[in-house]
């Protein structure tokens, strides 16, 4: 996996104009903006997507085929796909939170410890995401991958759409079931919303794994 992971670094480090590119938007939005949090999520979104940037480079050229004559099984594969786009947006995180805190200190818009809190909420949506678009990229690839995984998160949307309607003929009270909810603390919204990320990395991890063993190159 240490090789892999190499191997990716190193197809990023050839993408650093677009990285500097993106740092400098980012400090940019930062100093414009009223409110500054909301360049975490960007930040760490598109770091993630990285991921599914190495994983087109492998595609590349019939590059899987070469990859995979090497000592390098799929199961491990997938998994260093993962760990990567922990890394990346990680990184990105760190990196985000530290300007949106610096600049929320210094303009008086947002103190260090709410801008914290904000991330905390923000990091395990965007393993969610990232768990919900690897295993289309890595069965479809390429642009059909995005397409499907746009297709995936509009299908969500409709959805809600169709079950908020379907409340609506049936006359249930939404916010009133939700209020005779009981109400959960912030350290326990993270806990659920970070417990319900992990599960679905977990079920994401099988899925691609399977999608992998049965792919020919």
């Amino acid at each position: 996996m240490k090789g892999l992971l190499i191997k990716d670094m190193k197809l990023m480090l050839n993408q650093k104009k677009f990285f500097t590119t993106i740092g400098f938007i980012a400090l940019m939005l930062v100093s414009v903006a009223k409110d500054t949090t909301f360049i975490i999520s960007y930040m760490t979104f598109i770091g993630a997507l990285f991921t599914l940037s190495t994983i087109n480079y492998d595609e590349f050229d019939n590059g899987n085929a070469f990859l995979f004559s090497l000592p390098v099984t799929r199961s491990r594969y997938v998994a260093e796909k993962y760990g990567f786009g922990f890394l990346m947006g990680g990184s990105c995180w760190l990196f985000s939170v530290l300007i949106a805190a610096v600049s929320g200190e210094v303009r008086k818009t947002n103190s260090a410890q709410d801008t914290l809190l904000i991330a905390l909420e923000i990091f395990p949506v965007i393993l969610i995401l990232l768990a919900m678009m690897i295993p289309f990229q890595l069965k479809f690839g390429g642009e059909k991958g995005r397409i499907a995984s746009i297709a995936a998160v509009g299908i969500v949307f409709v959805v809600c759409i169709i079950a908020a309607k379907a409340a609506d003929f049936l006359k249930i009270d939404w916010y009133a079931l939700l209020d005779s909810i009981p109400k959960l603390s912030w350290g326990a919204t993270v806990a659920v919303t970070a417990g319900i990320a992990a599960v679905l990395l977990l079920i994401s991890v099988r899925i691609s794994i399977c999608i992998m063993e049965k792919k020919e190159f």
